[in-house]
């Protein structure tokens, strides 16, 4: 018998404690008017949970586009949940580390997951750099690139860690090569109710698995454009076009390229943003985008643009010019400096707003 939104799971824990419906509700009113802010966001998230309606109003990130309000079935929401308990082998009892913030869906997810799989979750404040105790052992963990960067030598005792949010680079690859958590990350959106799709970053040679494979009841196919469109009737009703231009290697895997729209055809070349900042991370120690600018004769050159940079630009050129690997396209043929990124409320970059804001500057 699938569960629903209505039940809180006889083995849920909140920090150690065990609360039935109308339990939670007042740990949630004491949230609300004696906590900190980050609990009283929490707070207002159980409260909307635990009422009668049968639907959330969440907010998108705006890492794509502007920041907007979507309505969320909570049932969906429970499909989510136990479509990511089934993929990591989550039981009633197992133990959850929660240090996302619980403005967004990745947040809330976390508490869904425990009320719904029956989890014992520690929720922590949320910050680039999470504290909590790094002697118990956790079954499971949410975490964004930044916060793993920051905790990398606490992890141990932490089973299996999803990553998600913003793109785990090459460095950091290289540092948890030897830890002992399972790491993976996260394919999805505020619309498919979170993650629809995971790839092991498990790996000797630190690279990243290429594809991301399907969580249950989701299958892929792409449109004209070679963009992702997403199947998940047990999550979104409607068949849900992507920008993101994939490699499909079947209907519950594929490889991520680029966003559609950050493609940049430069000279009869189209060149995917993403695949080569995954090839210049060796040579660039700071935050850093490639975009497209107009010009005469290619139609489009390729530019990069670094944050706040130690090195000077020609510095920075000289090594991108001895890097193997790299096609004559992929080269820039223009570096730009930013003193920082525009970024979401909840730190991810955003990329056209930064790109115009240099090239209008």
């Amino acid at each position: 018998m699938t569960p629903t939104y209505e039940k809180v799971h006889n083995r849920f824990k909140f920090n150690g404690l065990h609360f039935k419906h109308e339990e939670l509700k007042e740990v949630a009113y004491s949230l609300i008017k004696e906590g900190k802010p980050y609990e009283r966001i929490t707070g207002n998230f159980l409260i909307d949970w635990l009422n009668n309606k049968d639907f959330l109003i969440v907010n998108t990130s705006g890492s794509t586009g502007y920041p907007k309000q979507i309505k969320l079935k909570k049932q969906a929401m429970v499909n989510s949940a136990i479509a990511t308990g089934n993929f990591f082998g989550l039981e009633p009892g197992d133990k959850a580390l929660h240090c996302l913030p619980s403005h967004f869906i990745a947040g809330k997810m976390m508490f869904v997951r425990a009320l719904v799989l029956g989890l014992e979750i520690d929720f922590v404040e949320p910050s680039g750099h999470p504290i909590f105790d790094y002697e118990v052992p956790y079954d499971f963990c949410a975490m964004i690139p930044l916060q793993l960067k920051h905790t990398i030598n606490h992890i141990q005792n932490i089973k299996t860690i999803i990553v998600g949010g913003s793109k785990v680079t090459k460095p950091l690859l290289e540092k948890i090569k030897n830890c002992e958590p399972r790491f993976y990350e996260t394919y999805g959106m505020t619309e498919t109710v979170t993650h629809v799709a995971v790839r092991s970053l498990e790996s000797k040679s630190g690279e990243k698995e290429p594809f991301f494979n399907a969580l249950e009841n989701v299958k892929f196919k792409q449109d004209e454009r070679n963009c992702l469109v997403i199947q998940a009737p047990k999550l979104v009703k409607e068949t849900l076009v992507t920008n993101d231009i994939v490699d499909l290697k079947s209907e519950t895997s594929f490889k991520l390229l680029g966003r559609f729209d950050n493609v940049v055809n430069s000279g009869g070349v189209k060149l995917f943003p993403e695949q080569i900042e995954e090839k210049l991370q060796p040579v660039i120690d700071e935050r850093f985008i490639l975009a497209g600018e107009e010009d005469a004769e290619l139609g489009e050159k390729l530019i990069l643009i670094v944050e706040n940079p130690r090195d000077s630009k020609e510095s920075i050129a000289e090594r991108i010019k001895f890097l193997k690997g790299l096609t004559k396209f992929e080269v820039p043929k223009k570096i730009y400096f930013i003193d920082r990124f525009l970024e979401t409320v909840n730190g991810k970059i955003q990329r056209k707003k930064t790109i115009n804001s240099v090239l209008e500057g």
